[in-house]
């Protein structure tokens, strides 16, 4: 992994913390937050989404910030630059500070992306690179800084690299990551257009950094990473956030697995196929079921409200290696214990694996 995807979004946990647990098991989540935001190693920017990324990658992302051309942030600097210039002086006077921070950050316009004035302009600075972000509070509450209080100096010092050679960097992380995939699947991992990264690609494989490859069933050419090492097998099983790179391209998770899915946070309750929340699961090398998931801390529960097998799975097998999962996330959100609901073919034998 090069990125790590952030969401605010609560019902089950900060969606930054599953990737993790699926890969390395229970660990202390307020160590992984110091170590994101506060180690120097890392950056969050808009790598793929908000995301935290490498620090060392910040010069790769440089030409996203000379090219934003978010419509809200680029009015705001056309109308109102003094206003933007009185938020930039007061992080510089008075250190780390958050939209309830500013001295007239605005009401908010609406739920959800309804940005306040402030909020805007510290997310376009931020964007534009003329802000970094400092941390996140426990509540998700992004703090911004200056950069230079923020990213080492090294960091800060070396060179602008060009467009072409930024992003042909990129592409080369997105393949090591991947290990193979399409130009779709390596241009999607840093959000790349297709029609721009095609070109670089093609760079690539003539000068030998990827080579070509086929894959049964895929309609798509393939690109491998040289470096590429097939274990002979993966054992673990995983519960995956939304926003695991597992599955958050859902044209790879459907060509790789043959599953389907959709993310139902928007989608009215009464037409959600799954549920609010769904996390697929991951045993071996399949992607064999989903769960709906939310962790009622008031009970002290993690509540599976839905638990449905992919076709032709056997669900005894997949109920018992689903339930130890649920159990291992339920200790490491410090919960008591699993309560399963009767939505779902896998709800059965998973209720009876966990009495």
């Amino acid at each position: 992994m090069a990125v790590l995807q952030l969401d605010s979004v609560n019902v089950v946990c900060r969606s930054h913390f599953l990737p993790m647990l699926a890969r390395i098991g229970p660990y202390d989540r307020d160590r992984l937050d110091a170590w994101l935001w506060s180690s120097g190693e890392n950056i969050e920017y808009l790598a793929h989404e908000a995301s935290i990324t490498p620090a060392s990658l910040h010069r790769n992302l440089r030409f996203r910030m000379r090219t934003g051309r978010w419509k809200l942030g680029l009015r705001l600097e056309a109308e109102e630059p003094a206003y933007l210039q009185s938020v930039a002086r007061q992080i510089a006077e008075h250190g780390p500070l958050s939209v309830s921070g500013l001295a007239d950050g605005g009401d908010r316009t609406g739920p959800w992306w309804g940005y306040s004035k402030g909020k805007l302009a510290l997310e376009w600075l931020y964007v534009t690179g003329r802000l970094a972000i400092h941390h996140r509070t426990k509540s998700f509450v992004t703090v911004y800084d200056l950069p230079e209080r923020v990213l080492p100096a090294g960091l800060r010092s070396l060179p602008d690299l060009s467009d072409d050679v930024a992003m042909k960097d990129l592409l080369m992380v997105a393949a090591r990551c991947h290990g193979i995939g399409t130009e779709r699947d390596l241009a999607d991992y840093f959000r790349l257009k297709v029609p721009v990264a095609r070109p670089l690609i093609a760079a690539l494989v003539a000068e030998g950094r990827l080579q070509l490859a086929e894959v049964d069933g895929w309609k798509e050419p393939a690109l491998l990473h040289p470096e590429v090492s097939l274990p002979r097998r993966i054992h673990r099983s995983a519960l995956l956030s939304p926003f695991d790179p597992i599955v958050w391209f859902r044209p790879r998770a459907e060509r790789l697995f043959d599953f389907r899915y959709r993310i139902e946070i928007y989608v009215p309750e009464a037409d959600r196929e799954f549920g609010y929340y769904v996390l697929p699961f991951l045993m071996g090398e399949e992607l064999v079921a989903r769960v709906d998931v939310k962790a009622d801390r008031k009970r002290s529960i993690l509540m599976a409200r839905g638990a449905f097998a992919e076709p032709g799975r056997r669900t005894t097998e997949v109920a018992a290696s689903m339930a130890r999962s649920l159990e291992e996330l339920a200790q490491f959100l410090a919960l008591d214990g699993v309560e399963v609901a009767r939505r779902g073919d896998l709800a059965g034998p998973l209720r009876s694996e966990l009495e």
